[in-house]
Protein backbone atom coordinates (compact mmCIF):
# COMPACT_ATOMS: atom_id res chain seq x y z
CA UNK A 1 0.00 0.00 0.00
CA UNK A 2 3.00 2.30 0.06
CA UNK A 3 2.38 3.74 3.52
CA UNK A 4 4.37 1.56 5.85
CA UNK A 5 7.89 2.89 5.40
CA UNK A 6 8.02 5.63 8.03
CA UNK A 7 9.65 5.57 11.42
CA UNK A 8 8.12 6.70 14.67
CA UNK A 9 5.72 4.53 16.65
CA UNK A 10 3.02 5.80 18.95
CA UNK A 11 2.70 4.09 22.34
CA UNK A 12 -0.76 2.97 21.21
CA UNK A 13 0.73 0.11 19.18
CA UNK A 14 3.07 -2.70 20.14
CA UNK A 15 3.65 -6.13 18.66
CA UNK A 16 4.47 -9.68 19.68
CA UNK A 17 5.25 -12.72 17.53
CA UNK A 18 2.65 -15.09 19.00
CA UNK A 19 -0.48 -14.96 21.13
CA UNK A 20 -0.25 -16.92 24.39
CA UNK A 21 -2.88 -17.91 26.91
CA UNK A 22 -1.58 -15.46 29.53
CA UNK A 23 -1.62 -12.36 27.26
CA UNK A 24 -4.08 -10.02 28.93
CA UNK A 25 -6.57 -7.92 26.92
CA UNK A 26 -9.99 -6.45 27.48
CA UNK A 27 -10.80 -7.92 24.10
CA UNK A 28 -8.84 -10.01 21.60
CA UNK A 29 -9.73 -9.82 17.88
CA UNK A 30 -9.36 -12.54 15.24
CA UNK A 31 -10.70 -12.89 11.72
CA UNK A 32 -12.20 -15.88 9.94
CA UNK A 33 -12.99 -16.43 6.26
CA UNK A 34 -16.25 -17.76 4.93
CA UNK A 35 -16.10 -21.29 3.48
CA UNK A 36 -12.51 -21.86 4.61
CA UNK A 37 -10.94 -23.99 7.29
CA UNK A 38 -9.63 -22.02 10.23
CA UNK A 39 -6.18 -20.50 9.80
CA UNK A 40 -3.56 -22.42 11.86
CA UNK A 41 -3.04 -19.42 14.17
CA UNK A 42 -6.81 -19.23 14.70
CA UNK A 43 -6.94 -22.97 15.39
CA UNK A 44 -4.36 -22.47 18.12
CA UNK A 45 -6.49 -19.80 19.81
CA UNK A 46 -9.61 -21.89 19.21
CA UNK A 47 -8.07 -24.81 21.09
CA UNK A 48 -7.49 -22.48 24.05
CA UNK A 49 -11.21 -21.62 23.88
CA UNK A 50 -12.36 -25.27 23.92
CA UNK A 51 -13.17 -25.03 20.18
CA UNK A 52 -15.89 -22.41 20.66
CA UNK A 53 -14.95 -20.66 17.40
CA UNK A 54 -15.05 -23.79 15.21
CA UNK A 55 -18.32 -24.92 16.79
CA UNK A 56 -19.92 -21.51 16.22
CA UNK A 57 -18.63 -21.49 12.67
CA UNK A 58 -20.46 -24.76 11.96
CA UNK A 59 -23.77 -23.68 13.43
CA UNK A 60 -23.94 -19.94 12.75
CA UNK A 61 -23.09 -17.54 9.92
CA UNK A 62 -20.31 -15.85 11.83
CA UNK A 63 -17.92 -15.65 8.87
CA UNK A 64 -20.06 -13.32 6.74
CA UNK A 65 -18.23 -10.10 5.94
CA UNK A 66 -18.60 -7.65 8.81
CA UNK A 67 -20.28 -10.11 11.21
CA UNK A 68 -18.93 -9.68 14.73
CA UNK A 69 -19.52 -12.38 17.34
CA UNK A 70 -18.36 -12.05 20.93
CA UNK A 71 -16.96 -15.17 22.60
CA UNK A 72 -16.32 -15.25 26.35
CA UNK A 73 -13.24 -17.29 27.34
CA UNK A 74 -14.44 -17.98 30.92
CA UNK A 75 -10.85 -17.68 32.17
CA UNK A 76 -9.46 -20.14 29.62
CA UNK A 77 -7.33 -17.23 28.42
CA UNK A 78 -6.59 -13.93 30.16
CA UNK A 79 -8.61 -11.80 27.68
CA UNK A 80 -12.05 -10.90 29.00
CA UNK A 81 -13.65 -11.37 25.56
CA UNK A 82 -12.82 -12.40 22.01
CA UNK A 83 -14.29 -10.67 18.95
CA UNK A 84 -14.61 -13.16 16.09
CA UNK A 85 -14.85 -11.05 12.95
CA UNK A 86 -16.23 -12.34 9.65
CA UNK A 87 -14.10 -11.43 6.62
CA UNK A 88 -16.32 -12.94 3.94
CA UNK A 89 -15.06 -15.08 1.08
CA UNK A 90 -11.32 -14.93 0.42
CA UNK A 91 -11.79 -14.16 -3.26
CA UNK A 92 -13.88 -11.10 -2.37
CA UNK A 93 -11.48 -9.65 0.20
CA UNK A 94 -9.93 -6.26 -0.62
CA UNK A 95 -8.09 -3.60 1.34
CA UNK A 96 -11.37 -1.65 1.39
CA UNK A 97 -13.30 -4.56 2.90
CA UNK A 98 -10.70 -5.13 5.62
CA UNK A 99 -10.63 -1.40 6.42
CA UNK A 100 -14.40 -1.43 6.80
CA UNK A 101 -14.36 -4.56 8.97
CA UNK A 102 -11.70 -3.12 11.28
CA UNK A 103 -13.60 0.17 11.48
CA UNK A 104 -16.71 -1.73 12.61
CA UNK A 105 -14.53 -3.41 15.24
CA UNK A 106 -13.42 0.08 16.28
CA UNK A 107 -17.04 1.11 16.72
CA UNK A 108 -17.68 -1.90 18.94
CA UNK A 109 -14.52 -1.18 20.92
CA UNK A 110 -15.74 2.38 21.51
CA UNK A 111 -19.20 1.13 22.50
CA UNK A 112 -17.74 -1.41 24.96
CA UNK A 113 -15.28 1.13 26.44
CA UNK A 114 -12.31 -1.08 25.62
CA UNK A 115 -8.91 0.17 26.78
CA UNK A 116 -6.59 -2.70 25.83
CA UNK A 117 -7.03 -4.88 22.74
CA UNK A 118 -5.04 -7.38 20.69
CA UNK A 119 -5.30 -8.32 16.99
CA UNK A 120 -4.29 -11.65 15.48
CA UNK A 121 -2.93 -9.97 12.34
CA UNK A 122 -2.15 -13.13 10.41
CA UNK A 123 -5.79 -14.22 10.61
CA UNK A 124 -6.76 -11.22 8.44
CA UNK A 125 -4.26 -11.94 5.66
CA UNK A 126 -4.79 -13.52 2.25
CA UNK A 127 -3.02 -13.57 -1.11
CA UNK A 128 -4.16 -10.02 -1.96
CA UNK A 129 -3.51 -8.44 1.45
CA UNK A 130 -0.31 -9.27 3.32
CA UNK A 131 0.55 -8.76 6.98
CA UNK A 132 2.07 -5.28 6.70
CA UNK A 133 -0.94 -4.04 4.72
CA UNK A 134 -3.30 -5.50 7.32
CA UNK A 135 -1.41 -3.64 10.03
CA UNK A 136 -1.85 -0.36 8.11
CA UNK A 137 -5.56 -1.08 7.76
CA UNK A 138 -5.88 -1.92 11.47
CA UNK A 139 -4.36 1.44 12.40
CA UNK A 140 -6.44 3.32 9.88
CA UNK A 141 -9.67 1.43 10.57
CA UNK A 142 -9.40 1.86 14.34
CA UNK A 143 -8.91 5.61 13.98
CA UNK A 144 -11.85 5.94 11.60
CA UNK A 145 -14.14 3.59 13.50
CA UNK A 146 -13.60 5.21 16.89
CA UNK A 147 -14.26 8.76 15.63
CA UNK A 148 -17.14 10.54 17.36
CA UNK A 149 -18.93 13.70 16.25
CA UNK A 150 -18.64 16.35 18.96
CA UNK A 151 -22.05 17.46 20.20
CA UNK A 152 -23.07 20.31 22.46
CA UNK A 153 -25.62 18.56 24.62
CA UNK A 154 -25.57 18.70 28.40
CA UNK A 155 -23.06 16.11 29.56
CA UNK A 156 -23.17 13.63 32.43
CA UNK A 157 -20.19 13.22 34.74
CA UNK A 158 -19.46 9.78 33.30
CA UNK A 159 -16.24 9.72 31.26
CA UNK A 160 -15.92 7.36 28.31
CA UNK A 161 -12.80 5.23 28.29
CA UNK A 162 -10.46 5.43 25.30
CA UNK A 163 -8.34 2.82 23.59
CA UNK A 164 -4.83 2.99 25.03
CA UNK A 165 -3.01 -0.15 23.86
CA UNK A 166 -3.25 -2.25 20.70
CA UNK A 167 -1.04 -5.35 20.52
CA UNK A 168 -0.46 -6.80 17.06
CA UNK A 169 0.39 -10.50 16.93
CA UNK A 170 2.33 -11.43 13.79
CA UNK A 171 5.63 -12.51 12.32
CA UNK A 172 7.33 -9.20 11.45
CA UNK A 173 6.82 -7.45 14.78
CA UNK A 174 8.75 -4.21 14.11
CA UNK A 175 7.22 -3.78 10.65
CA UNK A 176 3.71 -4.31 11.99
CA UNK A 177 4.20 -1.65 14.64
CA UNK A 178 5.43 0.94 12.14
CA UNK A 179 2.75 0.06 9.59
CA UNK A 180 -0.08 0.35 12.10
CA UNK A 181 1.23 3.72 13.24
CA UNK A 182 1.21 5.02 9.67
CA UNK A 183 -2.34 3.80 9.13
CA UNK A 184 -3.40 5.41 12.40
CA UNK A 185 -1.82 8.71 11.28
CA UNK A 186 -3.84 8.59 8.07
CA UNK A 187 -7.02 7.90 10.02
CA UNK A 188 -6.37 10.71 12.50
CA UNK A 189 -5.70 13.16 9.66
CA UNK A 190 -9.05 12.17 8.16
CA UNK A 191 -10.71 12.64 11.54
CA UNK A 192 -9.24 16.13 11.79
CA UNK A 193 -10.93 16.97 8.50
CA UNK A 194 -14.18 15.40 9.75
CA UNK A 195 -14.08 17.49 12.90
CA UNK A 196 -13.71 20.71 10.92
CA UNK A 197 -16.59 19.83 8.59
CA UNK A 198 -18.89 18.84 11.47
CA UNK A 199 -18.29 22.01 13.50
CA UNK A 200 -21.27 24.44 13.37
CA UNK A 201 -20.78 27.51 11.20
CA UNK A 202 -20.89 29.92 14.14
CA UNK A 203 -17.94 28.05 15.68
CA UNK A 204 -16.02 27.55 12.41
CA UNK A 205 -15.77 30.98 10.79
CA UNK A 206 -12.90 31.91 8.44
CA UNK A 207 -11.10 33.25 11.50
CA UNK A 208 -11.56 29.92 13.30
CA UNK A 209 -10.35 28.04 10.23
CA UNK A 210 -7.23 30.20 10.15
CA UNK A 211 -6.62 29.35 13.82
CA UNK A 212 -6.87 25.65 13.01
CA UNK A 213 -4.24 26.10 10.30
CA UNK A 214 -2.03 28.02 12.72
CA UNK A 215 -2.26 25.14 15.23
CA UNK A 216 -1.10 22.74 12.53
CA UNK A 217 1.77 25.05 11.62
CA UNK A 218 2.91 25.13 15.24
CA UNK A 219 2.50 21.37 15.60
CA UNK A 220 4.58 20.48 12.54
CA UNK A 221 6.80 23.53 11.99
CA UNK A 222 5.11 24.67 8.76
CA UNK A 223 5.58 28.14 7.34
CA UNK A 224 2.34 30.05 7.96
CA UNK A 225 0.67 33.13 6.51
CA UNK A 226 -2.84 34.59 6.62
CA UNK A 227 -3.81 37.48 4.36
CA UNK A 228 -6.38 39.87 5.81
CA UNK A 229 -8.93 41.93 3.85
CA UNK A 230 -6.63 44.97 3.48
CA UNK A 231 -3.81 42.86 2.03
CA UNK A 232 -6.23 41.14 -0.36
CA UNK A 233 -7.47 44.53 -1.55
CA UNK A 234 -3.91 45.67 -2.27
CA UNK A 235 -3.17 42.47 -4.20
CA UNK A 236 -6.44 42.62 -6.13
CA UNK A 237 -8.20 39.46 -4.90
CA UNK A 238 -11.50 40.71 -6.23
CA UNK A 239 -13.19 37.32 -6.53
CA UNK A 240 -12.70 36.26 -2.91
CA UNK A 241 -13.55 39.74 -1.64
CA UNK A 242 -16.75 39.84 -3.71
CA UNK A 243 -18.03 36.60 -2.19
CA UNK A 244 -17.13 37.79 1.32
CA UNK A 245 -18.88 41.15 0.89
CA UNK A 246 -22.23 39.80 2.12
CA UNK A 247 -20.87 38.66 5.50
CA UNK A 248 -19.74 40.45 8.64
CA UNK A 249 -17.06 37.78 9.07
CA UNK A 250 -13.73 38.87 7.57
CA UNK A 251 -12.32 36.67 4.78
CA UNK A 252 -8.96 34.97 5.10
CA UNK A 253 -6.44 33.69 2.59
CA UNK A 254 -4.67 30.94 4.54
CA UNK A 255 -1.28 29.56 3.53
CA UNK A 256 0.78 26.69 4.93
CA UNK A 257 4.07 25.47 3.46
CA UNK A 258 5.92 22.25 4.20
CA UNK A 259 9.50 22.02 2.92
CA UNK A 260 10.79 18.45 2.91
CA UNK A 261 13.30 18.80 0.05
CA UNK A 262 15.21 22.07 -0.05
CA UNK A 263 17.09 20.91 -3.15
CA UNK A 264 13.95 20.60 -5.26
CA UNK A 265 12.08 23.34 -7.13
CA UNK A 266 8.99 21.14 -7.33
CA UNK A 267 6.16 22.44 -5.16
CA UNK A 268 2.86 20.57 -4.91
CA UNK A 269 -0.01 23.01 -4.46
CA UNK A 270 -3.17 21.96 -2.62
CA UNK A 271 -5.98 24.53 -2.85
CA UNK A 272 -9.05 23.91 -0.68
CA UNK A 273 -12.39 25.67 -0.82
CA UNK A 274 -12.92 27.21 2.62
CA UNK A 275 -16.54 28.41 2.42
CA UNK A 276 -17.39 28.06 6.11
CA UNK A 277 -21.11 28.61 5.50
CA UNK A 278 -23.00 28.94 2.24
CA UNK A 279 -26.52 30.37 2.11
CA UNK A 280 -26.24 30.85 -1.65
CA UNK A 281 -26.12 34.63 -1.25
CA UNK A 282 -28.71 36.59 -3.25
CA UNK A 283 -29.35 33.38 -5.24
CA UNK A 284 -30.43 31.89 -1.94
CA UNK A 285 -30.69 28.15 -1.38
CA UNK A 286 -33.91 26.41 -0.29
CA UNK A 287 -34.29 26.24 3.48
CA UNK A 288 -34.44 22.43 3.54
CA UNK A 289 -31.07 21.07 4.69
CA UNK A 290 -29.39 24.47 4.51
CA UNK A 291 -28.03 23.74 7.98
CA UNK A 292 -25.74 21.19 6.34
CA UNK A 293 -23.95 23.94 4.42
CA UNK A 294 -21.50 24.22 7.27
CA UNK A 295 -19.82 21.43 5.27
CA UNK A 296 -19.01 23.73 2.33
CA UNK A 297 -15.45 24.04 3.61
CA UNK A 298 -14.89 20.30 3.09
CA UNK A 299 -12.13 21.02 0.58
CA UNK A 300 -10.24 23.16 3.09
CA UNK A 301 -10.77 20.46 5.72
CA UNK A 302 -9.33 17.82 3.39
CA UNK A 303 -6.27 19.96 2.72
CA UNK A 304 -5.67 20.55 6.44
CA UNK A 305 -6.19 16.85 7.19
CA UNK A 306 -3.66 15.99 4.48
CA UNK A 307 -1.17 18.51 5.86
CA UNK A 308 -1.52 16.91 9.29
CA UNK A 309 -0.61 13.53 7.80
CA UNK A 310 2.24 15.01 5.76
CA UNK A 311 3.60 16.84 8.80
CA UNK A 312 3.66 13.55 10.73
CA UNK A 313 5.13 11.45 7.92
CA UNK A 314 7.66 14.07 6.76
CA UNK A 315 8.18 12.98 3.13
CA UNK A 316 11.05 14.47 1.12
CA UNK A 317 8.78 16.72 -0.95
CA UNK A 318 7.57 20.30 -0.83
CA UNK A 319 3.88 21.04 -0.31
CA UNK A 320 1.97 24.32 -0.36
CA UNK A 321 -1.56 24.56 1.05
CA UNK A 322 -3.69 27.56 0.07
CA UNK A 323 -7.18 28.04 1.49
CA UNK A 324 -9.37 30.98 0.40
CA UNK A 325 -11.98 31.28 3.13
CA UNK A 326 -15.17 33.28 3.56
CA UNK A 327 -18.89 32.98 4.20
CA UNK A 328 -21.49 33.43 1.46
CA UNK A 329 -24.32 35.38 3.05
CA UNK A 330 -26.52 38.28 1.99
CA UNK A 331 -26.73 41.86 3.18
CA UNK A 332 -26.82 45.26 1.52
CA UNK A 333 -23.27 44.84 0.30
CA UNK A 334 -23.64 41.30 -1.02
CA UNK A 335 -22.58 40.21 -4.48
CA UNK A 336 -25.46 40.45 -6.96
CA UNK A 337 -26.35 38.52 -10.13
CA UNK A 338 -25.04 40.55 -13.06
CA UNK A 339 -22.10 42.04 -11.15
CA UNK A 340 -18.73 42.04 -12.90
CA UNK A 341 -15.69 41.40 -10.72
CA UNK A 342 -11.96 41.34 -11.40
CA UNK A 343 -9.99 38.36 -10.08
CA UNK A 344 -6.40 38.32 -8.85
CA UNK A 345 -5.33 37.01 -12.26
CA UNK A 346 -6.80 40.05 -13.99
CA UNK A 347 -9.57 38.03 -15.65
CA UNK A 348 -13.02 39.57 -15.31
CA UNK A 349 -16.05 37.47 -14.31
CA UNK A 350 -19.75 38.11 -14.81
CA UNK A 351 -21.65 36.68 -11.87
CA UNK A 352 -24.78 34.99 -13.17
CA UNK A 353 -25.35 33.00 -9.96
CA UNK A 354 -24.11 34.02 -6.51
CA UNK A 355 -24.50 30.40 -5.38
CA UNK A 356 -21.69 29.48 -7.79
CA UNK A 357 -19.29 31.12 -5.36
CA UNK A 358 -16.83 28.32 -4.69
CA UNK A 359 -15.26 28.64 -8.12
CA UNK A 360 -14.87 32.38 -7.50
CA UNK A 361 -12.84 32.08 -4.31
CA UNK A 362 -10.87 29.19 -5.82
CA UNK A 363 -9.98 31.39 -8.80
CA UNK A 364 -8.02 33.68 -6.48
CA UNK A 365 -6.73 30.70 -4.46
CA UNK A 366 -5.34 28.99 -7.56
CA UNK A 367 -3.76 32.22 -8.82
CA UNK A 368 -2.17 32.93 -5.44
CA UNK A 369 -0.78 29.39 -5.22
CA UNK A 370 0.84 29.91 -8.62
CA UNK A 371 2.29 33.23 -7.49
CA UNK A 372 3.79 31.45 -4.48
CA UNK A 373 5.57 28.99 -6.77
CA UNK A 374 3.30 25.93 -7.05
CA UNK A 375 4.48 23.81 -9.98
CA UNK A 376 1.38 21.59 -9.93
CA UNK A 377 -2.09 22.16 -8.51
CA UNK A 378 -4.81 20.00 -7.00
CA UNK A 379 -7.91 21.85 -5.87
CA UNK A 380 -10.54 20.23 -3.67
CA UNK A 381 -14.04 21.62 -3.30
CA UNK A 382 -17.64 20.84 -2.45
CA UNK A 383 -18.40 22.54 -5.72
CA UNK A 384 -21.55 21.35 -7.48
CA UNK A 385 -24.80 19.54 -6.79
CA UNK A 386 -24.52 18.25 -10.34
CA UNK A 387 -21.72 15.87 -9.36
CA UNK A 388 -24.20 14.02 -7.14
CA UNK A 389 -26.46 13.47 -10.14
CA UNK A 390 -23.53 12.20 -12.20
CA UNK A 391 -21.66 10.06 -9.66
CA UNK A 392 -23.79 9.72 -6.53
CA UNK A 393 -22.38 10.02 -3.03
CA UNK A 394 -19.57 7.46 -3.27
CA UNK A 395 -17.31 8.81 -6.04
CA UNK A 396 -15.48 12.13 -6.36
CA UNK A 397 -15.56 13.86 -9.75
CA UNK A 398 -12.37 15.12 -11.38
CA UNK A 399 -11.45 17.48 -14.21
CA UNK A 400 -7.86 17.99 -15.39
CA UNK A 401 -5.57 19.60 -17.93
CA UNK A 402 -2.79 17.05 -17.38
CA UNK A 403 -3.25 13.30 -17.74
CA UNK A 404 0.08 12.47 -16.05
CA UNK A 405 -0.83 14.32 -12.86
CA UNK A 406 -4.32 12.83 -12.96
CA UNK A 407 -2.84 9.32 -13.07
CA UNK A 408 -0.79 10.10 -9.97
CA UNK A 409 -3.90 11.34 -8.16
CA UNK A 410 -5.85 8.24 -9.24
CA UNK A 411 -3.07 5.94 -8.04
CA UNK A 412 -3.12 7.62 -4.62
CA UNK A 413 -6.91 7.34 -4.46
CA UNK A 414 -6.79 3.61 -5.20
CA UNK A 415 -4.27 3.10 -2.41
CA UNK A 416 -6.48 4.91 0.08
CA UNK A 417 -9.84 3.56 -1.10
CA UNK A 418 -11.26 6.97 -2.08
CA UNK A 419 -12.84 6.60 -5.51
CA UNK A 420 -12.39 9.22 -8.24
CA UNK A 421 -13.80 9.38 -11.79
CA UNK A 422 -12.55 11.88 -14.35
CA UNK A 423 -15.00 13.94 -16.42
CA UNK A 424 -14.18 15.22 -19.94
CA UNK A 425 -12.66 18.61 -20.76
CA UNK A 426 -13.53 18.96 -24.43
CA UNK A 427 -13.49 22.34 -26.18
CA UNK A 428 -17.31 22.83 -26.31
CA UNK A 429 -17.43 22.83 -22.50
CA UNK A 430 -14.73 25.49 -22.34
CA UNK A 431 -16.62 27.64 -24.85
CA UNK A 432 -19.62 27.64 -22.51
CA UNK A 433 -17.57 29.68 -20.02
CA UNK A 434 -17.05 32.46 -22.59
CA UNK A 435 -20.74 33.28 -23.03
CA UNK A 436 -20.67 36.61 -21.21
CA UNK A 437 -21.07 39.81 -23.27
CA UNK A 438 -19.45 41.95 -20.58
CA UNK A 439 -16.64 39.88 -19.01
CA UNK A 440 -13.98 37.30 -19.81
CA UNK A 441 -15.86 34.52 -18.04
CA UNK A 442 -19.40 33.59 -17.02
CA UNK A 443 -19.45 31.89 -13.61
CA UNK A 444 -22.64 29.92 -14.27
CA UNK A 445 -23.28 29.10 -17.94
CA UNK A 446 -26.24 26.80 -17.22
CA UNK A 447 -27.31 23.38 -15.97
CA UNK A 448 -25.83 21.38 -18.82
CA UNK A 449 -22.54 19.71 -17.77
CA UNK A 450 -22.58 21.75 -14.56
CA UNK A 451 -19.77 19.85 -12.82
CA UNK A 452 -17.57 19.99 -15.91
CA UNK A 453 -17.98 23.70 -16.57
CA UNK A 454 -17.47 24.49 -12.87
CA UNK A 455 -14.21 22.57 -12.87
CA UNK A 456 -13.05 24.08 -16.15
CA UNK A 457 -13.82 27.56 -14.80
CA UNK A 458 -11.16 26.92 -12.15
CA UNK A 459 -8.89 25.52 -14.86
CA UNK A 460 -8.98 28.92 -16.58
CA UNK A 461 -6.86 30.19 -13.69
CA UNK A 462 -4.54 27.17 -13.55
CA UNK A 463 -3.77 27.84 -17.25
CA UNK A 464 -0.74 25.74 -18.30
CA UNK A 465 0.22 24.61 -14.79
CA UNK A 466 -0.54 20.87 -14.37
CA UNK A 467 -3.83 20.80 -12.50
CA UNK A 468 -6.50 18.42 -11.19
CA UNK A 469 -9.83 19.54 -9.77
CA UNK A 470 -11.65 17.28 -7.30
CA UNK A 471 -15.37 17.90 -6.74
CA UNK A 472 -16.29 16.33 -3.38
CA UNK A 473 -19.82 17.74 -3.11
CA UNK A 474 -21.17 14.19 -3.15
CA UNK A 475 -18.52 12.51 -1.02
CA UNK A 476 -17.67 15.04 1.71
CA UNK A 477 -20.85 14.36 3.68
CA UNK A 478 -22.69 11.10 4.40
CA UNK A 479 -26.37 11.22 5.27
CA UNK A 480 -26.27 7.93 7.21
CA UNK A 481 -23.79 6.21 9.49
CA UNK A 482 -21.55 3.52 7.99
CA UNK A 483 -18.87 1.23 9.36
CA UNK A 484 -16.30 3.91 8.53
CA UNK A 485 -17.99 6.68 10.46
CA UNK A 486 -21.10 8.44 11.72
CA UNK A 487 -23.49 10.71 9.84
CA UNK A 488 -21.76 13.91 8.80
CA UNK A 489 -18.36 14.84 7.41
CA UNK A 490 -16.28 12.06 5.86
CA UNK A 491 -12.89 13.76 5.62
CA UNK A 492 -12.70 12.52 2.03
CA UNK A 493 -9.52 13.25 0.04
CA UNK A 494 -7.36 13.98 3.09
CA UNK A 495 -5.73 10.57 2.72
CA UNK A 496 -5.53 10.76 -1.08
CA UNK A 497 -3.78 14.14 -1.04
CA UNK A 498 -1.32 12.95 1.60
CA UNK A 499 -0.66 9.73 -0.30
CA UNK A 500 -0.04 11.71 -3.48
CA UNK A 501 2.62 13.76 -1.72
CA UNK A 502 4.23 10.68 -0.19
CA UNK A 503 4.22 8.85 -3.53
CA UNK A 504 6.03 11.85 -5.03
CA UNK A 505 8.88 11.09 -2.64
CA UNK A 506 9.04 7.49 -3.86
Amino acid sequence: MGKNDKKGVLPLFKSLPTFERNNEHDVFVLGIFEGETLHPVVEKVDSMLNNQVSRLKKTKKIAKQGALTTVYPLEEIKSEAVYVVGLGKKEDVTTESIREVVASVGQQIKKDNIVNTGFLVESFTCELVEESDVAVLIGEGLALGTYTVVDYKEKSNEVDKKLETVTLYGKATETLQEAAQVGYTYGKGTNRARKLVNTPGNLMTPTDLAEEAKELAEKHGFEYEVLEREEMEKLGMGALLAVAAGSDQPPKMIVLKYTGDKQSDELIGFVGKGLTFDSGGISIKPRENMHQMKMDMGGAAAVLGAMDIIGSQKPNVNVLAVIPSSENLLNGSALKPGDVITSLSGKTIEVRNTDAEGRLILADGITYAKQLGATMLIDVATLTGAVLIALGDCTTGAVTNNEELLEEVLEASVETGEWIWCLPNYAPYKKMLKTSDVADLNNAPGRLAGSITAGLFIGEFAQDTPWVHLDIAGTAWQSRATSLGPLGGTGVMARTLAQLAINKEI
